[in-house]
């Protein structure tokens, strides 16, 4: 007789696994009015570790520019987290590493990024809260429309 699992997701560790701010034009930029244009690039990524633990990154650049397209600032931070899971099918697999583990890195993210940014003698840059499982649907979507 066959034993049945029940799936299980756990979350081994969060760290941080790089970080980044540059301010190319400190200090004249503290002397100009503040308008910023905010640009935002979200990916994430996994490597498996060995059976059943995966490590998940998550990649967050902000890319801050004034009105006449100079740098201001640009912040990246890759979140990073081992997960162990297992007893999914491989498509509800997929989906948590996509969607389910960077939105739990998300916020530790959010949250270095925020103190990177005000340790360069900016405003608070208070990302938005991000909708993870339609990043996923929509990259699963277009992955199947170049594929036919």
């Amino acid at each position: 007789m066959n034993e049945v699992t029940s799936p299980e997701m756990n979350i081994q560790r969060i760290y941080l696994k790089d970080a980044s701010f540059e301010s190319p034009r400190s200090p004249q930029v503290f002397r100009q009015g503040w308008k910023p244009r905010v640009n935002l690039e979200i990916n994430s990524k996994y490597t498996p570790l060995e059976e059943d633990l995966y490590e998940v990154v998550l990649v967050i650049t902000a890319s801050v520019k004034s009105e006449n397209e100079e740098t201001l600032y640009l912040v990246e931070v890759h979140q990073a987290g081992i997960f162990l899971i297992r007893g999914f099918s491989d498509p509800d697999r997929l989906k948590t590493l996509g969607s389910y583990c960077p939105s739990h890195l998300f916020p530790y993210a959010r949250e270095t990024i925020d103190s990177l940014v005000v340790k360069g003698s900016f405003p608070p840059l208070s990302l938005a809260p991000v909708n993870f499982e339609a990043i996923y649907a929509d990259s699963v979507k277009n992955r199947s429309e170049t594929q036919h």
